[in-house]
């Protein structure tokens, strides 16, 4: 019997694995645990990789035609492209974080079979999600990208912020999704991590003032690595993970968690900009 945790033999595909963030992580552990890899992304992949594919997320045919190259089987696809808001429009962000990531993993599902399993990277910031779940019902039960786009043309003030909208729509989508996709024999888990040292993250502290993200609250004390994030995306495809569906996990070093159970100390937390 093969180890649970290898992925010899196991053909994945990776949107946002390319430069140098928490899907690039992903593909350089995935290559050491030996899966055919392609990867999906506006940028190149840190490694050789299966095959790599130029995509933006707001492009359907350019999706298609990636996902129609690679073919199947596929027994993995983990979900890391994303914008994060900012000097992106909400419109943007959410077209990619979520409409576009619904279709490339409608598309790649097609493509797997009984033991397939797909993870999504969300955040923290979409810590708000149980109670936002009527609110994005509308938009997670759309069909197909043309009417996920018109809805968010629809909705401008539902995905004002856009990055915290996109990230609340992914986890609600997740939880939905995971019981057809059940049905089949194919696993959907979500991760959502808190403040980690990637390339975007200067793009939130541009956002809300590098003095909120300097104090922003992890109860472990740092922030996360990329591997760090990209360790649990890659349990959660793997055959250990075999009994979770529908799951959000919260890789935040214990932020969410504290503040549920009210013995994180919000006032530590500066809510200024510099």
């Amino acid at each position: 019997m093969g180890s649970v945790w290898a992925y010899e033999g196991r053909r994945v595909v990776v949107s946002g694995g390319g430069g140098a963030g928490m899907g690039a992580a992903t593909v350089r552990h995935l290559a050491e645990l030996g899966a055919e890899t392609h990867v999906i992304d506006l940028k190149e992949p840190p490694i050789e990789v299966a095959g790599y594919h130029q995509v933006d997320l707001r492009d359907p045919d350019a999706i298609e035609s990636a996902v129609d190259a690679i073919g199947g089987p596929v027994d993995a696809l983990f979900n890391c492209a994303g914008l994060p808001g900012g000097k992106f429009s909400d419109f943007d962000t959410m077209l990619v974080n979520f409409v576009g990531l619904r279709l490339l993993t409608d598309l790649v599902s097609d493509h797997m079979t009984s033991g397939g399993a797909i993870a999504s990277i969300s955040s923290g910031a979409g810590a708000a999600w149980t109670a936002n779940i009527a609110k994005w019902m509308p938009l997670v039960t759309t069909n197909g990208f043309a009417a996920g786009k018109q809805w968010l043309q629809e909705h401008p003030r539902e995905i004002a912020s856009g990055y915290a909208p996109s990230k609340e729509v992914i986890i609600v989508w997740t939880v939905w999704r995971s019981f057809e996709l059940a049905k089949r024999g194919i696993r959907i888990n979500c991760t959502s991590p808190g403040p980690t040292d990637t390339p975007m993250l200067p793009a939130f502290e541009e956002q809300v003032g590098k003095a909120f993200m300097d104090n922003y609250p992890i109860p472990l004390g740092r922030r996360a690595t990329p591997d760090e994030q990209a360790y649990p995306l890659i349990f959660l495809n793997s055959p250990a993970a075999a009994a979770i569906t529908g799951e959000n996990i919260l890789t935040d070093g214990g932020t969410m968690g504290a503040m549920a159970v009210g013995t994180l100390d919000l006032s530590a937390f500066a809510l200024i900009s510099e």
